[in-house]
């Protein structure tokens, strides 16, 4: 069998550098890149994916499939910010198609690659099915308010990727579905709102998490884990 190791949103800050992490630790017999676009400098195995369009997702998962069997697949995509959406500071902000937007990125995208990866893994051996999601998705952990798409919409990618987890653990007793916070990465997406917390670089963030997955244990599936390995608050 050969075994794959998928990202989703490659050309991404995280993504690409999780790709090159992957690469170099040489677990897999090949790790492919899903974008849009091919990344930049990127040499290997690229397929063209539209997150938000599930016959792109579903192409895509029937070329992985001709390829190798996932034993890793990591979704790396997010929104937070564009040149139209900024993070609400109120709820008089609110506004129905950001929310759209946000929640089709940020939750329904990962939702429907699940859909469409996790027949493909192996049932007999470990595997692990991962999305990139954030702290302020935490309910519990919620002291601030405000941010209320991309709270909410990673708060749902949570309970999405909880879900997924009971269900596949019925036919993959070895895999593994967890949510994953990244830390406050040097991106595009976190730079404008990092202020003076420390933060991580890609690559920095990309070996992090990897060491947490490597970590983890079929018995944590369903979990949401920061970059650290410290456990996240529903």
């Amino acid at each position: 069998m050969t075994r794959l190791a998928l990202v989703f949103g490659a050309s991404g800050g995280i993504g690409r550098a999780l790709v090159d992490a992957l690469q170099t630790l040489g677990e897999h017999d090949a790790v492919v890149a899903l974008s849009r676009t091919r990344p930049a400098g990127w040499a290997g195995p690229h397929v063209e994916l539209d997150l938000l369009d599930e016959r792109s997702v579903a192409e895509a998962a029937r070329k992985v499939a001709e390829r190798g069997a996932p034993t890793t697949a990591i979704v790396a995509t997010g929104l937070l910010h564009d040149a139209e959406i900024q993070p609400e500071k109120t709820y008089r902000a609110l506004d129905p198609e950001t929310l759209h937007r946000l929640f089709a990125v940020n939750a329904i995208g990962p939702a429907i690659v699940a859909k469409h990866v996790l027949p493909l893994m192996p049932r007999g051996e470990r595997s692990v099915f991962a999305a990139l999601s954030a702290r302020v998705g935490s309910i519990g952990d919620n002291r601030a308010g405000g941010w209320y798409g991309y709270r909410a919409s990673k708060a749902a990618l949570n309970m999405l990727v909880k879900t997924l987890a009971i269900e596949h653990r019925r036919t993959h007793p070895r895999g593994i579905c967890v949510a994953l916070h990244p830390g406050t990465v040097r991106t595009d997406l976190s730079a404008p709102f990092a202020g003076a917390r420390e933060t991580l670089s890609p690559d920095q963030s990309a070996a992090a998490l990897l060491t947490v997955l490597d970590g983890l244990t079929p018995d944590e599936t369903g979990g949401v884990f920061a970059w650290d390995g410290a456990p996240i608050p529903w």
